[in-house]
């Protein structure tokens, strides 16, 4: 009788959407560093940017019975049925990172920031330091997520505020660093007059700074999102002028206690925001250790 009173340890399925992507690497090392914590027992799996894989891996989790899911989806208008099925297995389904586009049900909650004001904070920042003038070329993200739609909606909004600036460029580059370099090296050669790049990640912004390196181009300012440790650096060096700070620990560490609240009967939020910091060359130093 005593064995049977000790609560076994939960199983949290966690499905995240590419193992590829930097922030994702930040955002798994951390989650499992809480959940171990938290005495969870997670079971990560890698989407590779598939939604039909990750809605495969949801049920797979649901058929072998864990506790819990995590899901930082391929796709954010995609994830009703992933809801479906947690709803009728009665499991908890917390996202992260990425905002799912539907409303939440009892149950699920959302652990991350908001996509729309990092990309005002961003480009606020950039054209402060362009004087408020000039073109800009936006590098966005996988259109599948809300998270490139967003941050590039409000790129583009605050430039509309400002008359002397306007989009030049504008194309995807599916948060790759290597995709990016391609993008970039394509609107140099065309001579496209572009004064600054606003990318809506740090990998693409160095994907940026890379094809600037080989084509020998200057003077043409580049921002990120995420202040990853490889973003740091290009921000450090100069190269970057500035990345907007996006705390994967805050959304790791916020998701597993969120799923443990759950999992515990408690009531939670169905939405928590994680703030955002502007990183430039004054302040990176504080930033060196943060998403580590």
């Amino acid at each position: 009788m005593i064995f049977s009173a000790q609560a076994k340890e939960m199983k949290v399925g966690v499905a995240l959407s590419n193992f590829d992507l930097n922030f994702i690497s930040i955002l798994r090392t951390q989650m499992d560093k809480e959940l171990k914590q938290q005495r969870l027992d997670g079971q990560f799996v890698d989407a590779k940017g598939d939604v039909a894989l990750q809605a495969q891996q949801v049920d797979d989790f649901i058929n072998q019975g864990v506790d819990a899911i995590i899901l930082n989806p391929v796709d954010t208008q995609g994830v009703a049925p992933m809801i479906k099925a947690a709803e009728s297995a009665n499991i908890p389904l917390v996202f992260v990172n990425r905002k799912p586009e539907v409303k939440l049900p009892e149950n699920m909650a959302y652990v991350g920031s908001d996509s729309a004001l990092g990309g005002k904070m961003e480009m606020e920042a950039l054209a402060k330091m362009m004087n408020y003038k000039g073109n800009v070329a936006i590098i966005m993200g996988a259109l599948s997520t809300e998270e490139a739609r967003e941050r590039t909606r409000a790129v583009e909004a605050v430039i509309k505020e400002h008359k002397d600036m306007k989009v030049i460029e504008k194309q995807t580059a599916k948060w790759q660093r290597n995709e990016a370099v391609d993008v970039v090296s394509n609107w140099l050669l065309n001579a496209t007059p572009i004064d600054a790049i606003a990318a809506n990640n740090d990998e693409m912004a160095i994907g940026a700074i890379l094809a600037l390196g080989q084509s020998q181009k200057k003077n043409i300012l580049i921002a990120g999102i995420d202040g990853t440790p490889d973003g740091l650096k290009f921000v450090q060096n100069g190269k970057m002028a500035l990345s907007i700070f996006q705390d994967a620990k805050g959304q790791a560490t916020g998701a597993v206690k969120v799923t443990r609240a759950l999992l515990d009967k408690k009531k939670v939020e169905t939405y928590t925001w994680i703030p955002y910091q502007v990183i430039t060359s004054e302040n990176y130093k504080n930033f060196l250790t943060s998403n580590n």
